[in-house]
């Protein structure tokens, strides 16, 4: 009677039922927004969690992945791709100071916190605005003016990339997820600086970077820009003083022309006789000396 008291519930129930054990080493977290994911296929889940569990520095390029799994690379290139959009992966380029362009893969373990730090950053950390007429302060009067630069820019930057530093450092606040960090700043400043010295003004360079922005979260938002400001960059704008004066043509091209002795074709500026006509003595002067 005990017997069957006891194996009656397990007849009786239905689904899963789970049997743990507390792992002591070698284990991996995941969270449920990712083992019970409803938009990604089980090639995805499974992939993202071999990639969670890998330490840093191991490849996760399509061929390696392919050699380690016996989905093919298209499968797996699929499976990158989703969790891409999903928040869960990002790859980007990136130039070595060797010159060499190397592919850096990203792990994110937890979008949706990210997505939910991204969102209440404008309240967390809002620029203040100025008091209109503030009072003497006694910490900052021996504060350098504003117009000033700073002292650890050195002297010989040039201005036009002094305002593109200040121009890319300000694009957070047209979108919060764009925050640069200082080297990304001086590193991305050159190329800033070559779309105002092709005569566009900062209003415009900003928006053609912050136009169209993909609305999942940004994960590099250097890489994107530095991708923006290669790809986009506007063509400069020709001299109205070369259009003034064209520049002649290599050579000028004479219209078609039959002579008058052989009938033959020849491109001259005038009509007359051909290059060999012209050479031998007409007919009339052949006859007068003979």
């Amino acid at each position: 009677m005990a017997d069957q008291q006891l194996s009656a519930p397990a007849r009786a129930s239905s689904g899963i039922r789970h049997i743990n054990h507390d792992h002591r080493r070698g284990y991996v977290k995941i969270g449920n927004h990712l083992a019970q994911h409803r938009e990604l296929s089980m090639t995805a889940i499974g992939l993202a969690t071999h990639i969670q569990s890998l330490p840093t520095g191991c490849k996760v390029t399509i061929k390696a992945l392919a050699e380690r799994f016996p989905e093919g690379e298209v499968r797996i290139a699929a499976a990158l791709r989703e969790l891409e959009v999903h928040g869960y992966l990002a790859r980007f380029q990136e130039r070595l100071p060797s010159g060499r362009v190397v592919t850096c893969t990203v792990s994110y373990n937890n979008p949706p916190a990210r997505s939910a730090e991204a969102a209440r950053e404008p309240q967390s950390s809002p620029d203040p605005e100025p008091d209109p007429d503030p009072g003497p302060d006694p910490e900052t009067d021996n504060a350098p003016e504003p117009a000033q630069a700073p002292a650890d820019v050195p002297a010989d930057v040039p201005e036009v990339e002094l305002q593109a530093r200040q121009l890319l450092a300000r694009l957070r606040l047209r979108d919060p997820r764009l925050v640069l960090s200082e080297r990304d700043t001086v590193r991305l400043a050159p190329a800033a600086a070559v779309w105002l010295e092709r005569g566009l003004v900062p209003g415009a360079v900003t928006a053609a970077l912050t136009r169209a922005l993909p609305s999942a979260a940004i994960h590099s938002p250097a890489a994107l820009l530095a991708h923006r400001l290669r790809a986009q960059l506007p063509p400069r704008i020709p001299d109205p003083r070369a259009a003034a004066h064209p520049v002649p043509p290599d050579r000028e091209v004479h219209p078609l022309r039959s002579c008058e002795e052989c009938d033959r074709a020849f491109r001259s500026p005038t009509p007359g006789r051909c290059r060999s006509c012209s050479c031998s003595p007409p007919p009339a002067a052949a006859a007068t000396a003979a």
